[in-house]
């Protein structure tokens, strides 16, 4: 199987390729260098060249609070390249896997949200990808739509990374206790959809790390299992705005992964604990 990944220098694509390399697959890492999916027609000609099976398209937009006001970047970006790659496949026939996100709903109420329920993005970040959702969905037949929320890996910027960075600098902070998610580590992640591509169970997954928990207590335990001494405080969103509105209910029920593998993703305090004992390897 011939694999094409798009965002490759990416916190998820990163661990894409590695997975990808690990198992032996054939496989194409892009980068904004060497393949802008804002431009159609080299989107079309990168994918017919390598004419892959499948594309895994990490590539996005992701700046929730400069969506806001760049949002001609942001909608080109995240729903016109989307659409893009979506088309490419169809023309060679390639199964495609597109991420997308918690934020394409509202976050209202305390249940956890089911691939069956319908999107209402509170942002114009969230927007972008459910439409993003719908350019897949209204050009292929073969096609993984799999939201993920919270995400954390070795390559690029994230909330534990940041912690860890904070706890160095600080012996107090202030972290957001009323916004309840799950983290999705990156490695867990890859693996699972390295698996998608060998089935044809294809729709909308959602995936994130097993477990539910609020950013007070995603940081609380980061520092626990790092053995730092800092306090840590609970704050209500309110008490700290943002440009972008969040949904407080990120909660994603993972029963539909269960039709793709009998190994979900790990419980997120485990995850945490992978990701420093592969950061001080």
């Amino acid at each position: 199987m011939k694999v094409l990944v798009t965002g490759a220098n990416g916190q998820l694509g990163f661990d894409v390729i590695k997975r990808l390399d690990s198992e032996g697959k054939d496989y194409l890492g892009t980068d904004r260098e060497s393949l802008d999916i804002t431009n159609i027609e080299q989107v079309k000609r990168v994918i017919s060249d390598y004419n892959p099976d499948a594309v895994i398209h990490c590539a996005a937009y992701t700046s929730v609070d400069k969506a806001e006001d760049e949002k001609e970047l942001c909608y080109s970006v995240n729903v016109l390249g989307t659409k893009y790659v979506a088309e490419a496949c169809k023309e060679i026939n390639a199964k495609m896997v597109y991420i997308s996100t918690d934020y394409v709903f509202d976050g209202e109420g305390d249940k956890p949200f089911e691939v069956t329920d319908k999107p209402n993005p509170i942002n114009y970040y969230g927007q972008t990808k459910y439409e993003g959702e719908l350019e897949v969905q209204k050009s292929l037949d073969k096609y993984f739509v799999v939201r993920i929320s919270w995400v954390f890996g070795s390559n690029g910027n994230n909330f534990v990374k940041t912690m860890l960075r904070l706890g160095k600098e600080r012996d107090e902070i202030s972290v957001v206790a009323d916004q309840i998610g799950s983290p999705t580590y990156t490695p867990d992640l890859a693996k699972l959809l390295v698996e998608m591509l060998d089935t044809d169970k294809y729709g909308v997954y959602h995936a994130s790390n097993d477990g539910y928990c609020s950013w007070y207590e995603f940081a609380c335990e980061i520092f626990k299992q790092a053995e730092m001494d800092v306090k840590v405080n609970p704050i209500k969103t309110d008490d700290y705005p943002t440009k972008a509105r969040r949904p407080k209910n990120s909660r994603l029920s993972k029963k539909s992964i269960y039709a793709i593998s009998k190994q979900p993703l790990l419980e997120w305090q485990k995850s945490i604990r992978s990701y420093l004992y592969e950061s001080n390897s």
